[in-house]
């Protein structure tokens, strides 16, 4: 959205490297040529499995479901109330919220207390999401990070009423998760507003829990995204790469 801040971009930058590959078909049509990259959160994820695989570390839940409700106290407390209902129906796995830095762990004991098969982690979402089975998670690049550890997923999102309907007039986009938006496809379910219910969670939590084909497309899915944000190699050689031959250049 916003789409005339591109004559100040175009002004101001000399050379632009972008990390999602829909950018560079987006500047395209405004005659602006840019570089894609890939994306750095492949190589970070794969270096933490790498490490963390290396170091045998101890998980001590045999099944779980990772919950990322977000950053802001605002929005967790519009989707994780209804995320940890989700948890009633499913008493065999162990539900684990990924605690947002800077908030204080009563706000989450508060909200959690009523669930037994319920708790939460302190900077450790990414070995969280090394363990889940499946993940329940707010939009935003928690989408991406959990796809990349090639976990099932359900995109959640629950505000305002009055900014949801502002934002989907100014916001003109088929898809909310950055693995669809990416994918140009509905790779995982999106659950947004009044469809973000207890009961539509559990059906598609059932759904990516026991179906082998919905199992299958999304894996399947899940690496064609991975090979796309691959971009050949690792975006930071990538990046480095392009801005050494600009330099020498002397563009």
């Amino acid at each position: 959205w916003k789409e005339n801040r591109i004559h100040q971009i175009k002004k101001n930058i000399d050379k632009m490297l972008v990390i999602l590959p829909f950018e560079k078909a987006f500047y395209k049509k405004w005659n602006y040529d840019v570089d894609y990259v890939g994306h750095p959160l492949v190589e970070v994820i794969e270096n933490f499995k790498y490490q963390y695989q290396n170091n045998h570390q101890d998980w001590k839940y045999e099944k779980t479901i990772a919950l990322l409700p977000g950053s802001r106290k605002q929005e967790i407390l519009q989707k994780l109330p209804i995320m940890l209902e989700v948890s009633r129906y499913f008493s065999n796995y162990q539900f684990i919220v990924a605690k947002a830095p800077g908030i204080e762990d009563e706000f989450y004991n508060d909200l959690l207390k009523p669930y037994s098969n319920v708790s939460f982690v302190t900077n450790r979402t990414y070995e969280l999401l090394y363990h889940s089975s499946a993940a329940l998670v707010t939009s935003g690049t928690a989408t991406l990070e959990t796809a990349l550890f090639g976990v099932p997923e359900i995109i959640c999102y629950k505000g305002g009423n009055i900014s949801y309907q502002i934002a989907k007039r100014l916001i003109k986009i088929k898809y909310i998760g950055l693995v669809n938006l990416i994918m140009d496809k509905q790779v995982v379910k999106e659950l947004i507003q009044h469809e973000l219910t207890t009961e539509n969670l559990v059906k598609e939590l059932k759904a990516i829990l026991e179906n082998k084909e919905k199992q299958k497309q999304i894996s399947e899915d899940y690496n064609r995204l991975k090979i796309l944000l691959s971009e050949g190699g690792k975006a930071s050689k990538n990046a480095a790469k392009i801005i050494s031959e600009a330099t020498i250049s002397g563009q």
